[in-house]
């Protein structure tokens, strides 16, 4: 998260929060934090606290059960109507 100011006129500065995401042509590092045995899992992105979902089928060069906890990773974020998600998962 981001703290944004903008100063409007001379004296009048407002102060907004917020969440810059780069969701296209981006690319994060992050790290595995969670695997399940349902083909999904939770990815930390590098400097943020929220865990970020993802689905085998995001893989990218790589199976599900070649991951591990604590991988390395590299991926996208996309928004999806449950919220931030992984995609374009590849390990490091």
């Amino acid at each position: 998260m981001r703290i944004v100011s903008i100063e409007i006129k001379s004296n009048f500065k407002v102060t907004i929060s917020i969440l810059i995401q780069f969701y296209f042509y981006t690319t994060m590092q992050g790290t595995i934090k969670k695997l399940t045995d349902k083909n999904f899992g939770f990815i930390t992105a590098e400097g943020q606290d929220k865990e970020l979902f993802f689905h085998a089928n995001e893989l990218d060069g790589v199976e599900f059960d070649q991951l591990q906890e604590g991988d390395t990773v590299s991926f996208e974020v996309s928004d999806t109507p449950k919220g931030p998600a992984a995609v374009k998962v590849s390990k490091v």
